[in-house]
């Protein structure tokens, strides 16, 4: 029996996969806990339709993120706090800085703050590389340059 996956099942596939499945498994589990949909023409063209949207959703939502990462490539952003005289910050730099820093810096879009890739935050003195992961399969950086604060 054919059937349309409404929700992703171990072992058998994941939401809109088309699959084939023994009666039983589709009368008795499958239908019954609505995982699952007949196969019928007009479905198979909904979903059909859907995947297409969904692929060129997919497919527009990876350029926009290469054009924005073309945008923020090469970009040093600069801080001033104050150090000890051996370099270590008495405070940090940490995402919320880094955030606060590129939406003044106006790019025409606003990076989300899950995107910039911080594992920890930055405590000493000099240049730093920063992952700013835009989509799944585009990830740029930036430097970040934290100089010591005279007095």
């Amino acid at each position: 029996m054919r059937l349309i996956l409404r929700h992703a099942v171990a072992h058998l596939g994941e939401a809109g996969d088309l699959v084939k499945v023994k009666p039983g498994y589709a009368r008795n589990y499958l239908l019954p806990q609505r995982l699952a949909y007949r196969a019928t023409e007009a479905n198979v063209r909904r979903i059909e339709e859907e995947r297409r949207i969904r692929e060129e959703k997919a497919r527009r939502a990876y350029l926009e993120a290469n054009r924005r990462a073309s945008r923020l490539e090469g970009l040093t952003l600069e801080f001033r706090a104050r150090a000890s005289e051996e370099g270590t910050l008495f405070g940090s730099v940490n995402v919320r800085d880094v955030l606060e820093r590129l939406e003044t810096a106006d790019f025409g879009f606003e990076v989300d703050r899950r995107a910039i890739v911080l594992d920890d935050p930055i405590k000493t003195v000099g240049e730093h590389v920063v992952p700013i992961r835009l989509h799944s399969g585009v990830e740029t950086e930036i430097r970040v340059v934290v100089e010591a604060e005279t007095d």
